[in-house]
């Protein structure tokens, strides 16, 4: 057992006591074994001081395409999971859904058994697969490319059987998935968000009633809010049930837009993720560009654009979105760790494992200085230095 010690605890649960600034975490092996006063810690245990700034549940994303230099689509085996995972960690991430944009039904079950393999060998970070498409509508594909994007076939539904035992998170578009099939899909244990979607109101509602119960990336690549048709961005914000995820680095949302969602929204219901391409952890950093279907995507200011100025994707990382909300956005800090940590693990179905710092979940941490900028990260409490 260990003690973590001088940092002010978020536990990430919003109820008095949640935020603590004489607490010790205790680790016992892999899990958290209690959150203590300082002076109660039993005198054998070592104690971890760690000089002040914050100690939060690890960040969970639940959108990450690529990282360290590599993208999921491009190699979607175990040793490119494992990279991104290690090159996110960095950046306070201590686990995420690997996420293969749309694809041939080959890659997609190459990706399946990849991340497969990854949970049998217990890979850090690695908590299930996000399959982004390709049952998407052609109209809001942003950068997908228009070759695989189809209605879903009796075998991509024999494919996704074999997603069966891990998280898995499938983006799709109401419009071009029947009501029944999408409860055929939740039935069977997928997560489903609805996104890259031309869907009215009522389409939507229809989805979010079969059993979609997550939006993909609020307001990029949907149907917008307007005054006669509300479209998904209003369909999503209306229904209190839905989570909503949202990339908030002044690229692909307005500030005012990430505003007007957060107070739309009840406690709870709008959660961070990042979209993240290969530049996140790279040689380079937020300069590197790469390769996107074998098209040039280069990073300009913070953005990640195609040829043609579509964005490809973000260059984020989740302790840089932390940072966003409560520096441009206004968000209170507990409430974007929370959006960060708590929230996302609500949606994916984790929470009795990961999201908040409680006795018994699972020791995944992050340690911020002052600034928000992480110091340290533990995932199944071993530490690793940011």
């Amino acid at each position: 057992m260990q003690a973590l010690v001088n940092a002010t605890v978020h536990t990430g649960f919003d109820e008095a006591g949640a935020v603590a600034g004489d607490a010790a975490v205790l680790i016992d092996g892999d899990r958290i074994a209690g959150v203590v006063q300082r002076s109660a810690v039993p005198p054998r245990v070592p104690q971890h001081d760690l000089g002040g700034g914050i100690l939060a549940p690890g960040f969970i994303d639940l959108q990450v395409n690529g990282g360290g230099g590599l993208l999921f689509n491009d190699r979607p085996t175990l040793g490119t999971a494992r990279r991104i995972v290690e090159a996110h960690r960095r950046f306070g991430t201590t686990g995420l859904l690997p996420t293969l944009i749309t694809d041939s039904r080959s890659i997609r079950a190459t990706a399946i058994a990849a991340v497969r393999q990854a949970i049998a060998r217990r890979v850090p970070g690695v908590l299930g697969l996000h399959l982004e498409g390709p049952h998407i509508a052609a109209a809001r594909r942003g950068v997908h490319h228009p070759r695989h994007i189809a209605p879903p076939e009796p075998d991509d539904l024999a494919l996704l059987a074999g997603a069966n035992g891990f998280p898995t998170l499938l983006t799709l578009a109401p419009e071009t998935v029947p009501p029944d099939t999408v409860r055929a899909m939740a039935a069977a244990g997928l997560v489903l968000s609805a996104g890259h979607s031309a869907a009215r109101l009522e389409e939507a509602r229809a989805g979010f009633a079969a059993g979609i119960r997550i939006v993909t990336h609020l307001f990029n690549a949907m149907s917008q809010l307007g005054s006669r048709e509300p479209g998904l961005v209003g369909a999503a914000l209306d229904d209190d049930a839905v989570w909503c995820g949202i990339i908030v680095d002044g690229h692909h949302v307005h500030d005012a837009s990430v505003r007007l969602a957060w107070r739309a929204k009840p406690h709870g219901k709008l959660f961070l993720v990042t979209d993240a391409m290969p530049p996140v952890g790279a040689e380079g950093g937020d300069k590197a560009g790469f390769t996107l279907y074998g098209e040039p995507v280069r990073v300009e200011d913070g953005r990640c654009v195609t040829a043609d100025g579509t964005l490809a994707g973000s260059a984020l990382d989740m302790a840089s979105a932390v940072r966003n909300c409560v520096e441009r956005i206004g968000i209170p800090l507990d409430e974007a760790l929370r959006m960060a940590a708590a929230y996302p693990a609500d949606a994916l179905g984790i929470a009795q494992e990961r999201g908040r710092i409680r006795t018994g979940m699972a020791a995944d941490l992050v340690h911020l200085d002052e600034r928000l900028m992480p110091r340290a990260t533990w995932v199944g409490g071993k530490m690793a230095l940011c």
